[in-house]
């Protein structure tokens, strides 16, 4: 199915770019690279790519200035490859558009699996009617969550947040992109109450929830829940 799909490669180290090309072509997938934004954001015009991975590090445009002006127009994914890996870099991308953020130095297996997970969201689709992971499953038409086939009873705020993350499955979704999902645009930019439920939900849902195997915390980033096996593999 890969032989259809397409990535550009946004990345100046031409040793880490031709690394990640060699990669990807090799796992069946068409590959076109740039090694400066200007080229990144002309080819991302005219090949409409089904992923971009994209350096924050470019030598002539700040990726986030890249980022930000891909998504004016284009809801193609975008996964940042970078070696920023201050908390706020990675929050302020996520929160401008991007669909995951991979620290370098990173591994292949990794990077292919982030890529399947992008894929797979921004997919024509219908949307997964049921979330199934280890002993978890969600069926979100009949707003049900049961633990090793026992349903589990949460509370409408933590049916919501976890049925988000659910449909997230795999992707890192921000503090402030939950809290605007759930409590709207104008709740307290103190993540205090996300927190506190999300704490109740881990009690709930996992065996030990200081090892939890269902929704992990990026810290000082939000939080990502385990992927979906419920979902066909790409």
């Amino acid at each position: 199915m890969t032989a259809r799909l397409s990535i550009l490669v946004i990345e100046d180290d031409k040793s880490i770019c031709s690394f990640i090309t060699t990669t990807l072509s090799g796992n069946g997938y068409r590959v076109r690279a740039a090694f400066t934004g200007r080229e990144g954001l002309s080819l991302a015009a005219s090949l409409c790519p089904d992923v971009i991975l994209l350096d924050l590090g470019l030598p002539d445009v700040d990726g986030c200035e890249v980022l930000q002006k891909i998504r004016l127009w284009s809801h193609v994914p975008i996964i940042i490859i970078s070696a920023r890996n201050e908390e706020q870099e990675k929050v302020k991308a996520l929160d401008m558009g991007a669909d995951d953020y991979i620290t370098k130095p990173f591994g292949i297996a990794e990077l292919m699996a982030r890529i399947r997970t992008s894929l797979r969201h921004n997919s024509g689709s219908s949307p997964a009617t049921t979330y199934r992971a280890l002993d978890l499953e969600i069926n979100f038409q009949k707003r049900l969550v049961l633990l090793q086939g026992k349903q589990i009873h949460l509370t409408q705020i933590e049916y919501q947040l976890l049925t988000l993350l659910a449909k997230n499955s795999g992707r890192v979704l921000t503090y402030n992109f939950i809290m605007n999902n759930i409590w709207g645009p104008y709740i307290d930019g103190n993540n205090q109450i996300l927190r506190v439920n999300m704490a109740n939900i881990r009690r709930k849902i996992e065996q030990n929830p200081a090892q939890p195997q269902y929704v992990f915390t990026e810290v000082g980033i939000g939080y990502r829940m385990r992927e979906n096996d419920a979902v066909t593999a790409l």
